[in-house]
Order: structure tokens, then C-alpha cells, then sequence
């Protein structure tokens, strides 16, 4: 009896710790990721500079109601489906206008994106307005902002 008792204290007390640990960040795990145009500022480690056209800077836009995100790659504008529950997100196919991007570096980092998106897996809000989006493995391959 005493053992059992000891037992289901010592489980108890870390499901106690991580629950009060998730209650304190103020964060959702659940809170909705569609409404506001999300601007990528970091693709895995590398910073993402803002470019002199905010709408051809890297970003996108979830829309809960028909299940479709867009955006731009930098160069072209994305477009494609997501599920997501809880922290799981799943891209469909991405979609992509075909214009020449005269700038090599920006040509690379569309691609790279591109690449992160389809490996995405879940995401994680990592403060208010800020969101990573994870690989199966649990990597951060981008994160977000929200545009202001």
C-alpha cells in the first residue's frame, strides 16, 4: 500500500510541474495560428532580413475557413492546404507562381522555405506573435512573426 502510495506521488508531482509550467507561459497550445500574416525572420538558425517590399518578403497566412494558406516565397506568391489539430500542421502540396527572381540570394531562400514548409510537422507558439514551425524530428526548421 505504502509503495503504490509513493508511486503515484512520484508520477504525479512532473504531470503537476509540466501542467503549471504550461499554465504560466500564457501561451495556448491550441491558440489559432490563422488571422494574422506571419513573416518569416529565421529559416532553421539563419536570420531572414526584411526585403524593401513587404509583400514579397517571405510570409504566409493561414484561412481557417477554407483551409488554405498563402503567401510569398520572396520571389513568387505560395499557395496550398493545412490541416491542423492541437500543435500538429500539416501542409498540402505547395503552390507557386513561376516569375524570374533576379536576385540569387532571394531565389535560394525561396527555395529553402519552400523546402521548410513541406517538412513541416507542428509548430509551437513561442510567445505571443512569434511561431515556430518544427520537422517530425521536432527541429525548428522556421520561425515567425507577426506583421504588424
Amino acid at each position: 500500500m505504502r509503495l503504490a502510495r509513493r508511486l503515484a506521488i512520484a508520477l504525479a508531482l512532473p504531470l503537476t510541474a509540466v501542467s503549471l509550467a504550461a499554465c504560466g507561459s500564457g501561451i495556448s497550445l491550441d491558440e489559432p495560428i490563422e488571422g494574422p500574416t506571419w513573416r518569416l525572420v529565421l529559416l532553421g538558425d539563419q536570420p531572414v532580413a526584411p526585403g524593401d517590399d513587404p509583400m514579397r518578403n517571405p510570409q504566409l497566412q493561414f484561412e481557417r475557413s477554407s483551409g488554405r494558406v498563402s503567401g510569398s516565397g520572396g520571389c513568387n506568391r505560395l499557395f496550398g492546404t493545412y490541416t491542423r489539430a492541437a500543435s500538429q500542421l500539416k501542409l498540402g502540396q505547395i503552390g507557386a507562381t513561376k516569375m524570374a527572381c533576379a536576385d540569387p540570394a532571394r531565389n535560394t531562400l525561396e527555395m529553402q522555405f519552400f523546402q521548410a514548409l513541406q517538412a513541416t510537422a507542428s509548430y509551437r507558439l513561442q510567445a505571443p506573435g512569434r511561431m515556430a514551425l518544427l520537422d517530425g524530428t521536432g527541429r525548428t526548421v522556421a520561425v515567425f512573426e507577426a506583421a504588424r
